[in-house]
This record gives structure tokens, C-alpha cells and sequence, in this order.
């Protein structure tokens, strides 16, 4: 992977910020009052800063830029709910990320948990540096609104999962902490987000630094203030930063994208899959879900023909069933990529009946997602980065979007239309829902 070069960095990258601060002898309770002050007051300037060293406005603007990254276009799919960004980074390579919105009305008489957490959500309270207090107020829980914002971690990803449009990229490069947080200023330039998944473009966990520092920014009070139960990191599998996470991000969830139950077939359309074997992954998760006394999201690409039928449902209930885990089925979203295999999405009938199978024989708790944005290449699987053709014309690298070489069937798009495969959605499971999930 050639190495960035980036002549300034982002002022939101906590890691370099602290260097550069400390290497001049600048205090880091300066950074913390940079970053707090700007993120209270979008159009102030550093130099409103009240008692802001001017050492640390040279070391700024020296270095540093307010944002290396700006929105290129903005597409939005047509029933509203979902938005996706394509942002332009400051070495002109390109990353996307996706918001996601929901609405759900609730019962007026909820039970006493639910009117618990309708009250906490209702506002959040908290002391600024100079002795007062700050209430944010946040919609009302009645209504239930909320946004999801969907980041990456990296431009491309190494992967190379079959049935991936990311994974067809290569890796271009790492994301910085900056990079990753301006994506949620972005988003919030937009609407208010109550939830990040780093399910974009990337493994986050082989840029664990970056994601590690951008995660503690996200969930600190002091900043954006997002609980720690809001963050959800997904990973392939990478076993040694698994076992790291619960010291060096308690309390943040976890989604091991998994996709079969086997290491043959997992390493069939998981490539990276033969450097982490399934049964040491496995344990690594099971250690996850010990020390931290969290559930694990498993996330399961519904293939057809492939990974969806009723001996493999049983391998994966037999694979699955001594652990804290919720099951979430992903019917395939078609994708344009020549190279991969041939895949097509799964029936309604097949998936109905692959979670009919982990319930009823293994008592997992199995949903099905609600995808979004497919209209606009914006759901799972789909992210991907167009590319210049030396003509100038934009050729898609991989996109659901363009009907040349897509290896799906023209049934495909009625199977996986979101909400098909909805039947009924648990009214306790807002975590859940609050992912894209239904029941």
C-alpha cells in the first residue's frame, strides 16, 4: 500500500495534534479547548479561542487545516431515507459515506425500561470549561427519529471480499482520525446523528489507530458525546485487534461480518479468511463477548445458491448457538464487478425460511436488514469509487447502478426491496433497529 502524502493535516486528527502540541511545548488541555470551542461554535476560528496560546495558532497554521475534505456530490435515494456523501480528501483521493434515517412511532404507555431510556434520550446535560452548563435537547423519543451515519476507514479496502464492490478498489490508503471525524461533521451538517457504524469503506481494524483515537473523539463528553453503546465497529475478522478492543474501546459494540459457517466456504467468498481460521476466530469472539458481557452483531451475506440453504443454516445455528449473538441476514445487494463471481440475490422464500431455522432449532435471535439506499448504491455492499477514464468520461469501478457486466438477475432488485422481508419488529431491540435491523 503506497503511503499518503498529505502537506497539512486535519485539525481534527487528535494523534498528530497532540504531537505537534506537545513538540512546542503547548499543553493538551489547549487541544481540548480547541476542539470543544470549535464544535460549540461551527463558524468561530481558533483565534476566538478565549486564552488560546498563539504558539498553538502558529503550530495551526502551520500545519493543520480546519477540514481536509469537502462533500463532491450528494445523492439521496428517493424515498429520503437514506443519503450518501462522496467526499473529496486533500490528496484528491475519495471516500463515501452514508446516513441513514429513521422514523418509528412508539407506544404512548411504554414498559417502565422503555420510559426510562425515553427520558435519557430526551436531553443530555453537561459542564462546559468555564463552569456552566450545557443542555442539548434531542428529539423526542415519541416520535422516535433517529439517524445512522455509516463512516469508512479506509480508501479501498484489501479484503477483496467476492461479493463486495469495496473490495474490487484494492487498498489505496489509510484514513487519519481526522479524516474519519470530518465525516461526521459532514453528516451533521445535515442532520443530527445518534449512531456511527464504521460498516464503510475499509476493515477498521487493520487501521486500528486512527479508528481507536477517532472513536474515543466520538464518544467523549466532552466532544461529540456519543455513548459508547452508539458506536458499532465491524470487522472480517482480524483476531488480534479483536481480543484489543474491549481494554482499548470498552463499551463499544462489535459486528464480525462473517457470511458462512465453514472455513472452506468462508474462505471461497472471504479471500482473507486462510490468514484467520474460523475456530480461532471464533474464540476470539466468544473472549469479546465474555469480558465485555456484550451481544455481537454477526453479520451474514445471503448468497444464493451459495450460502443460503437449509444444511448450511444448520452449520451456522451448530457454529453459533453457544453464543451471546444477534444474527443479522444481509440479502445480497447487486453490484457491477466484472472480475468477482457470478451471484445472484437470495428468494424471499429462502431467507424467510434460513431465519425460520436459526430460531426455532437454535434459539438465535435472527433479523433481517432493512436496507437502504440501493437506488443510490448506498447500501451494504455497494460503496465504491468511480474512476476517471482517460477520456474524462467517470467510469463506474463497481456500481449497482449500471446495468453493464452487473452480475445479478433481473429479479434480483423485487428479492432484496427493502422491507420485503419484514415481519414483524421487536419493540425492546431499539439498539437493533437503530442498526437498519428488522426482526
Amino acid at each position: 500500500m503506497p503511503k499518503r502524502s498529505l502537506d497539512k493535516k486535519s485539525i481534527w486528527d487528535v494523534p498528530s495534534i497532540l504531537s505537534a502540541f506537545d513538540s512546542s511545548g503547548i499543553k493538551e488541555r489547549h487541544a481540548v479547548a480547541l476542539w470543544s470551542f470549535l464544535l460549540r461554535h461551527p463558524d468561530a476560528s481558533p483565534s476566538d479561542i478565549p486564552d488560546f496560546p498563539k504558539a498553538a495558532l502558529t503550530v495551526l497554521g502551520e500545519s493543520f487545516h480546519r477540514s481536509t475534505s469537502f462533500i463532491t456530490s450528494r445523492k439521496d435515494s428517493s424515498r429520503g431515507d437514506t443519503t450518501k456523501l462522496l467526499l473529496s480528501l486533500h490528496d484528491g483521493m475519495q471516500v463515501e459515506a452514508v446516513i441513514m434515517k429513521y422514523e418509528k412511532e412508539r407506544s404512548l404507555h411504554p414498559s417502565e425500561d422503555e420510559d426510562d431510556d425515553i427520558m435519557s434520550a430526551t436531553t443530555s446535560q453537561r459542564t462546559t470549561r468555564d463552569g456552566g452548563s450545557e443542555v442539548k435537547h434531542l428529539p423526542s423519543r415519541k416520535s422516535h427519529k433517529r439517524s445512522t451515519l455509516c463512516v469508512s476507514s479506509q480508501v479501498g479496502c484489501q479484503m477483496e471480499c467476492t461479493f463486495c464492490s469495496t473490495g474490487t478498489m484494492g487498498l489505496k490508503g489509510d484514513l487519519s482520525c481526522g479524516e474519519i471525524i470530518e465525516q461526521l461533521l459532514h453528516a451533521r451538517s445535515i442532520t443530527d446523528i445518534r449512531n456511527v457504524v464504521f460498516m464503510g469503506m475499509g476493515e477498521p481494524l487493520n487501521n486500528y489507530e486512527a479508528v481507536r483515537y477517532a472513536v474515543r473523539m466520538m464518544t467523549d463528553p466532552r466532544f461529540f458525546g456519543l455513548g459508547k453503546q452508539q458506536v458499532t465497529i465491524s470487522t472480517v475478522g482480524v483476531i488480534p485487534r479483536i481480543r484489543s478492543l474491549t481494554n482499548d474501546l470498552p463499551g463499544v459494540g462489535l459486528a464480525l461480518s462473517l457470511h458462512a459457517p465453514t472455513q472452506e466456504l468462508r474462505e471461497q467468498i472471504v479471500p482473507s479468511a486462510k490468514a484467520y481460521k474460523l475456530t480461532k476466530l471464533m474464540d476470539a469472539v466468544l473472549d469479546f463477548e465474555r469480558r465485555s458481557g456484550q451481544r455481537v452483531f454477526v453479520e451474514y451475506v445471503m448468497l444464493a445458491d451459495v450460502n443460503d440453504g437449509e444444511e448450511v443454516a444448520h452449520q451456522l445455528g451448530t457454529l453459533l448457538k453457544e453464543h451471546n449473538v444477534l444474527l443479522n441476514l444481509i440479502p445480497w445487494n447487486p453490484v457491477y464487478s466484472p472480475s468477482s463471481p457470478h451471484f445472484s440475490a437470495p428468494t424471499r422464500e429462502s431467507v424467510l425460511r434460513f431465519q425460520g431455522i436459526m430460531r426455532s432449532n437454535y434459539a438465535i435471535m435472527t433479523t433481517i436488514r432493512q436496507e437502504k439506499g440501493q437506488d443510490i448504491s448506498g447500501a451494504c455492499g455497494q460503496l465504491v469509487i468511480q474512476q476517471m477514464a482517460p477520456s474524462g468520461v467517470m467510469m463506474p469501478h463497481a456500481s449497482s447502478g449500471d446495468s453493464r457486466g452487473l452480475k445479478a438477475t433481473s429479479s434480483d432488485s423485487d428479492a432484496v426491496e427493502s422491507g420485503s422481508y419484514a415481519v414483524d419488529t421487536p419493540k425492546t431491540l431499539d439498539d437493533i433497529e437503530d442498526l437498519g435491523y428488522r426482526s
